[in-house]
């Protein structure tokens, strides 16, 4: 295996670009001053005095394709460091959101039944808790990109890729027998959990701290250390028993089947997605959280009522104990073809009423209605289908690999597969992320239209509101920062739209 960031003798090495700590000055010049003396006693004219010598640089080179995916993540993190910063001056920005306020006061108006405390009182209350909230999460943010920065350097600049797989080929030939070149795809296995465990094992502190520092100070966590633990376990567990086999069967595909293996890798992955939209709430969903069926009420009739007024396949009701870990609330739906099922957080249940809840279904049950989930699934197949043809076309190119520390002829797959999407198809993912943050932004629109105009529900903007406020949501947002990260609109602009809707219908 070659050295680092040197390529194979026999074959063609790509053009370096070196960094020096300062610019380097020129060796020669088109000056037509003489050289400087070295002694000044002999200077009498003026002369050129080359610095050369005294201008230090680093001891090593870096090739284009690495610098190119570097720049480009600096690119990112940087862009995003200025939209949180757009963000933070938003939380920290003490004026109350008058607009906002006088919308929800609006929502009080045309509620049929009030709560105890006015929506708008609670908050103002509020308020001041949801900016430190906000505040303390996109700081952390911020200390998360630069992590992240340094974490993609250590990649790419100390090699540890070429590092993970040579360790990768030790453990194997040691403990197993296998020999590169005949086992790597078992010993790509290997390479995996290497790379998934250190990837869980960095991120462990700043996890640690999001949950037991800033959720804990703002009332949110409601999680032990063992607990925490026991789900990081479970959480690796399920991730190398489940991502092994399927990464192994990807690359002996991806191995056999020539030019086209594309096409099999896609239908692999449909399967696997299919396979996992089934086994997943089934069977590993319930490892962590408690599913209880919903017992016969008034609500659950209604919520069958509304599920067979549009033809919903609904088979089961669950109650799900969120509250065990936080108290941030949530609802969601899942299943596939005729056997759908309805989960309801325990916390959701004790911050609206009943006429929010069958409002807050409605609305997810016209994103079912509306084709908007088998729509997103079917981008998904496209996606991966794109993602593994433009890898083929990539393959094209193994020179590219050197600049990473491999020989151009020995790179193992599963090598060339993770740098692939960390080099050649990020700039295509972070488009294609912004494109569905955006579709997904119209889809909550629509969805909320087909829950007031099409089931006609009355309660969804307090819903709404309420669940905003117990889960401490932004009450003043910057419009880029939420255009390129918020999959839904803001509060105040999807009351407002909703108003619209309601007004229609007078």
């Amino acid at each position: 295996m070659s050295s680092w960031f040197t390529s194979s003798s026999s074959e063609p090495s790509l053009p370096s670009l070196s960094f020096p700590l300062y610019v380097h000055a020129p060796t020669t010049t088109s000056s037509s001053l003489p050289p400087c003396p070295t002694s000044l006693s002999s200077l009498n004219s003026p002369c050129t005095i080359d610095m050369t010598p005294y201008i230090p640089s680093l001891p090593f080179t870096i090739p284009p394709p690495v610098l190119l995916t570097f720049l480009f993540t600096l690119v990112v993190i940087s862009f995003e460091y200025y939209l949180d910063y757009r963000q933070r001056s938003k939380f920290r920005d003490a004026t109350e959101p008058t607009q906002l306020f006088e919308i929800v006061e609006e929502v009080e108006r045309s509620q049929k039944e009030g709560d105890k405390k006015p929506l708008v009182d609670r908050m103002k209350e509020q308020f001041k808790k949801s900016s430190a909230y906000g505040l303390d999460k996109v700081n952390f943010s911020m200390i998360q990109k630069i992590f992240s920065l340094a974490e993609t350097a250590a990649y790419l600049l100390l090699g540890l890729f070429p590092y993970f797989w040579t360790l990768s080929v030790d453990l194997g030939s040691k403990y197993a027998g296998w020999e590169e070149g005949q086992d790597d795809i078992k010993i790509s296995c290997i390479f995996f959990i290497i790379n998934t465990f250190i990837g869980e094992l960095t991120s462990l502190p700043l996890s640690m701290y999001s949950q037991f520092v800033i959720e804990e100070a703002h009332g949110f966590n409601k999680q032990t250390l063992s607990l925490f633990f026991t789900d990081k376990l479970k959480s690796q567990a399920l991730t190398y028993a489940i991502g092994s086999p399927f990464l192994a069967l990807l690359l002996k595909v991806i191995q056999t089947m020539g030019e086209r293996f594309y096409v099999y890798v896609w239908g692999i992955v449909l399967f696997f997605s299919i396979f996992m939209l089934t086994v997943y709430p089934e069977f590993i969903m319930p490892m962590f959280n408690k599913f209880t069926p919903l017992e016969p009420s008034p609500l659950k009739t209604k919520i069958e009522e509304l599920a067979s007024k549009i033809n919903y396949p609904l088979t089961k009701l669950f109650v799900i104990d969120g509250s065990k870990r936080s108290s941030h609330s949530n609802a969601f739906m899942f299943g596939f073809g005729s056997n759908k099922r309805i989960v309801l957080f325990d916390t959701l249940l004790k911050q609206v009423n009943e006429g929010e809840l069958l409002s807050i279904l409605g609305h997810e049950l016209g994103h079912w209605a509306l084709y908007h989930t088998a729509i997103n699934f079917a981008v998904t197949q496209l996606y991966f289908g794109a993602a593994f043809y433009t890898f083929g076309e990539f393959q094209r190119y193994p020179h590219v690999y050197s600049a990473f520390g491999f020989q151009v002829d020995s790179v193992p797959l599963v090598v060339a597969l993770f740098l692939f999407f960390q080099t050649v198809w990020a700039p295509v993912d972070k488009v294609i992320s912004f494109l569905l943050t955006m579709n997904s932004r119209a889809c909550e629109y629509q969805a909320d239209k087909y829950s007031i105009v099409k089931l006609r529900q009355t309660g969804l903007k307090s819903g709404l509101t309420k669940i905003h406020l117990e889960n401490l949501g932004a009450m003043k947002v910057d419009w880029m920062y939420s255009m390129y990260h918020h999959s839904h609109p803001t509060l105040g602009e999807r009351l407002k739209r909703m108003g619209e809707e309601e007004a229609k219908l007078v």
